[in-house]
């Protein structure tokens, strides 16, 4: 997905919420998602949790909007061709189906529970639409920076669909990494975990996972603690590495939908503008100046109906490398 904002905004910052934590649980950092409008008339309305100001990656996770559910008959999904550099994109859905098409030639659908990974190092385009047939779209878009050394990668793509685990009254799914004896053979450029985690009401899960990961828990539906903090629909749960077990609970009657993300962490500042990252402004100037000249930089989308995405123009100031804060 594109971020097709025209004037990105600053995230604002999270919260650490301590209240009601059991004295042995991790610190969990609760970070609230803003809305933003994609598109133009039939905006498709998503809740952005990363990056903002109190953090700008989960790992190597760098942008993580969630949308929905929505009726695609009224808000559909018509991203056109647009680029890519320094990344991966995840692709993720609960419900509802979209046409993927690439410059790679690639031509593919994304169905819930099946997860698409684009790489666009040194870049790439591709096209986003909900098939007609989609009534409800509801899912998640997900982005990965590359480190230094592979950040102009070849483009890729890869599609998996993961086995469902049970385990203590949930269903997980693990699209990238390894969570509870599951492990995805999807390859990326770091060590990551990505896992949509459904609880039954008020079923409680605690997961072993890597004391040498952050992770971050995203909350789509429900009344959800993690690791003893209240989490709302569309907050984010941030823990810092040296945990090795994060306890679930949904604490409704209905059951409750979370993505878990997790990784080690990204040591590297990044600028990222647009659909572009880089290490720093001139990687950003560059890249938009290919894209809008057409360069074989980024190839061609073949069978979307409409024109290319223009690239908005670029602020007025020079765009500064960031990084997370320091480590508590």
């Amino acid at each position: 997905m594109s971020n097709v904002e025209t004037d990105p905004a600053a995230l604002r910052c999270g919260t650490a919420v301590d209240g009601d934590r059991p004295a042995t649980a991790p610190r969990v950092d609760v970070l609230s998602a803003r809305e933003v409008p994609l598109g133009g008339p039939r905006a498709l309305l998503v809740r952005r949790t990363l990056p903002q100001r109190a953090r700008t990656l989960i790992g190597a996770w760098c942008f993580a909007d969630h949308y929905g559910p929505v009726d695609a008959g009224a808000t559909g999904m018509d991203v056109p061709p647009h680029p890519h550099t320094g990344l991966q994109t995840v692709s993720w859905l609960f419900s509802g189906e979209i046409e993927h098409r690439d410059s790679l030639g690639t031509h593919a659908l994304v169905r819930p529970g099946e997860m698409n990974l684009m790489t666009g190092g040194y870049g790439i385009a591709h096209s986003e639409v909900s098939t007609p047939d989609t009534t409800v779209l509801h899912g998640v878009q997900l982005w990965v920076a590359l480190p230094e050394e592979h950040r102009n990668a070849a483009r890729d793509f890869q599609h998996h669909v993961p086995r469902p685990v049970r385990a203590d009254g949930a269903e997980i799914k693990v699209f990238l990494g390894s969570l509870a004896g599951s492990t995805s053979p999807v390859r990326t450029f770091t060590p990551l975990l990505g896992a949509e985690i459904v609880l039954e009401p008020h079923a409680t899960l605690t997961l072993s996972v890597d004391t040498d990961f952050e992770h971050g828990l995203l909350v789509d539906s429900g009344d959800v603690r993690l690791s003893g903090t209240p989490l709302r629909p569309a907050e984010l749960g941030y823990v810092s590495c040296g945990t090795d077990t994060l306890t679930v609970a949904n604490e409704s009657g209905a059951p409750a939908r979370t993505i878990l993300l997790g990784g080690p962490p990204f040591e590297e500042e990044i600028v990222m503008w647009w659909n572009f990252i880089g290490r720093g402004h001139a990687d950003i100037v560059r890249a938009r100046e290919d894209w809008q000249a057409g360069s074989d930089r980024f190839g061609a989308v073949e069978g979307h109906p409409g024109r290319r995405l223009p690239a908005p123009a670029l602020p007025n100031a020079v765009i500064t490398p960031r990084g997370n804060p320091a480590r508590r």
